[in-house]
Protein backbone atom coordinates (compact mmCIF):
# COMPACT_ATOMS: atom_id res chain seq x y z
CA UNK A 1 0.00 0.00 0.00
CA UNK A 2 2.90 2.65 1.12
CA UNK A 3 4.17 1.78 -2.46
CA UNK A 4 0.74 2.97 -4.34
CA UNK A 5 0.68 6.36 -2.69
CA UNK A 6 4.31 6.82 -2.63
CA UNK A 7 3.95 6.27 -6.58
CA UNK A 8 0.65 8.23 -6.78
CA UNK A 9 2.32 11.28 -4.99
CA UNK A 10 5.98 11.19 -6.59
CA UNK A 11 5.61 9.90 -9.80
CA UNK A 12 3.36 12.61 -10.17
CA UNK A 13 0.84 10.88 -12.72
CA UNK A 14 2.93 11.48 -15.48
CA UNK A 15 1.19 9.76 -18.24
CA UNK A 16 3.30 7.39 -20.44
CA UNK A 17 3.24 8.31 -23.92
CA UNK A 18 2.45 11.94 -22.77
CA UNK A 19 5.29 14.63 -24.86
CA UNK A 20 7.45 16.24 -22.44
CA UNK A 21 5.38 19.33 -21.29
CA UNK A 22 8.14 22.13 -22.27
CA UNK A 23 7.76 20.50 -25.97
CA UNK A 24 3.97 21.21 -25.97
CA UNK A 25 3.04 23.61 -27.74
CA UNK A 26 2.83 27.49 -26.35
CA UNK A 27 -1.12 28.49 -25.96
CA UNK A 28 -2.75 30.50 -23.29
CA UNK A 29 -3.49 27.21 -21.29
CA UNK A 30 -0.82 25.81 -19.63
CA UNK A 31 0.72 22.92 -19.96
CA UNK A 32 -0.09 21.17 -16.62
CA UNK A 33 -4.18 21.84 -17.52
CA UNK A 34 -3.46 19.75 -20.38
CA UNK A 35 -4.73 16.64 -19.10
CA UNK A 36 -7.99 17.52 -18.25
CA UNK A 37 -8.99 16.34 -21.54
CA UNK A 38 -7.59 12.60 -20.61
CA UNK A 39 -10.41 10.83 -18.48
CA UNK A 40 -10.05 9.78 -14.89
CA UNK A 41 -9.49 5.80 -15.77
CA UNK A 42 -6.98 6.46 -18.48
CA UNK A 43 -5.66 8.68 -15.89
CA UNK A 44 -5.36 6.11 -13.55
CA UNK A 45 -4.11 3.43 -15.94
CA UNK A 46 -0.89 5.75 -16.66
CA UNK A 47 0.24 5.42 -12.86
CA UNK A 48 1.62 1.62 -12.87
CA UNK A 49 1.28 1.05 -9.27
CA UNK A 50 -2.30 1.41 -9.31
CA UNK A 51 -3.12 -1.51 -11.83
CA UNK A 52 -2.46 -3.60 -8.92
CA UNK A 53 -3.83 -1.32 -5.98
CA UNK A 54 -7.19 -2.09 -4.27
CA UNK A 55 -10.72 -0.70 -5.04
CA UNK A 56 -9.61 1.94 -1.52
CA UNK A 57 -6.67 2.89 -3.28
CA UNK A 58 -7.95 3.73 -6.63
CA UNK A 59 -11.05 5.66 -4.88
CA UNK A 60 -8.58 7.65 -3.13
CA UNK A 61 -6.21 8.18 -6.44
CA UNK A 62 -9.58 8.93 -8.09
CA UNK A 63 -10.11 11.91 -5.64
CA UNK A 64 -6.90 13.07 -6.20
CA UNK A 65 -6.99 13.17 -9.76
CA UNK A 66 -9.86 15.25 -9.64
CA UNK A 67 -8.72 17.59 -7.30
CA UNK A 68 -5.30 17.81 -9.28
CA UNK A 69 -7.30 18.25 -12.94
CA UNK A 70 -8.81 21.26 -11.01
CA UNK A 71 -6.92 23.02 -8.53
CA UNK A 72 -4.38 25.82 -9.71
CA UNK A 73 -0.75 26.11 -10.68
CA UNK A 74 -0.21 25.87 -7.17
CA UNK A 75 -2.12 22.99 -6.19
CA UNK A 76 -4.53 25.17 -4.57
CA UNK A 77 -8.89 24.65 -5.37
CA UNK A 78 -10.90 27.77 -5.45
CA UNK A 79 -14.01 27.51 -3.13
CA UNK A 80 -16.11 28.03 -6.07
CA UNK A 81 -14.68 25.29 -8.05
CA UNK A 82 -15.12 23.20 -4.76
CA UNK A 83 -18.53 23.86 -4.48
CA UNK A 84 -18.91 22.90 -8.08
CA UNK A 85 -17.48 19.86 -7.79
CA UNK A 86 -19.55 18.71 -4.95
CA UNK A 87 -22.70 19.53 -6.96
CA UNK A 88 -21.41 18.03 -10.23
CA UNK A 89 -18.97 14.77 -9.08
CA UNK A 90 -20.66 14.64 -5.49
CA UNK A 91 -24.14 15.02 -5.36
CA UNK A 92 -25.81 11.86 -4.72
CA UNK A 93 -23.63 12.48 -1.52
CA UNK A 94 -24.83 16.26 -1.29
CA UNK A 95 -28.80 15.20 -2.25
CA UNK A 96 -30.96 16.09 0.76
CA UNK A 97 -28.56 17.43 2.90
CA UNK A 98 -30.01 20.86 1.71
CA UNK A 99 -31.88 21.08 4.72
CA UNK A 100 -29.29 20.12 7.80
CA UNK A 101 -27.34 23.20 9.18
CA UNK A 102 -23.96 21.69 8.86
CA UNK A 103 -24.74 21.55 5.31
CA UNK A 104 -25.45 24.84 4.81
CA UNK A 105 -22.89 25.80 7.27
CA UNK A 106 -20.04 24.22 4.94
CA UNK A 107 -21.80 25.60 1.69
CA UNK A 108 -21.82 28.84 3.04
CA UNK A 109 -18.32 28.67 4.33
CA UNK A 110 -17.74 27.85 0.32
CA UNK A 111 -19.34 31.38 -0.27
CA UNK A 112 -17.19 33.38 2.12
CA UNK A 113 -13.48 34.32 2.11
CA UNK A 114 -13.37 33.40 -1.52
CA UNK A 115 -9.65 34.26 -1.23
CA UNK A 116 -8.59 31.51 0.28
CA UNK A 117 -8.57 28.22 -1.36
CA UNK A 118 -8.20 24.42 0.03
CA UNK A 119 -5.28 22.03 -0.30
CA UNK A 120 -5.69 18.65 -1.20
CA UNK A 121 -6.56 17.93 2.95
CA UNK A 122 -9.20 20.49 3.44
CA UNK A 123 -10.67 19.19 0.20
CA UNK A 124 -10.71 15.44 1.50
CA UNK A 125 -12.15 16.30 4.85
CA UNK A 126 -14.91 18.50 3.16
CA UNK A 127 -15.92 15.23 1.23
CA UNK A 128 -15.55 13.26 4.09
CA UNK A 129 -17.86 15.55 6.60
CA UNK A 130 -20.26 15.64 3.17
CA UNK A 131 -20.00 11.97 3.37
CA UNK A 132 -20.63 11.08 7.16
CA UNK A 133 -23.68 12.86 7.20
CA UNK A 134 -25.39 11.31 3.98
CA UNK A 135 -28.20 9.68 3.15
CA UNK A 136 -26.33 7.64 0.44
CA UNK A 137 -24.44 6.73 3.53
CA UNK A 138 -27.07 5.24 5.19
CA UNK A 139 -28.43 3.46 1.92
CA UNK A 140 -24.51 1.75 1.38
CA UNK A 141 -24.46 0.82 5.13
CA UNK A 142 -27.36 -1.40 4.24
CA UNK A 143 -26.26 -3.13 1.52
CA UNK A 144 -26.15 -6.73 1.69
CA UNK A 145 -22.95 -8.07 1.86
CA UNK A 146 -23.28 -11.46 1.91
CA UNK A 147 -24.72 -14.24 -0.25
Amino acid sequence: MGGCMHSTQDKSLHLEGDPNPSAAPTSTCSPRKMPKSISISKQLASVKALRKCSDLEKAIATTALIFRNSSDSDGKLEKAIAKDLLQTQFRNFAEGQETKPKYREILSELDEHTENKLDFEDFMILLLSITVMSDLLQNIRSVKIMK
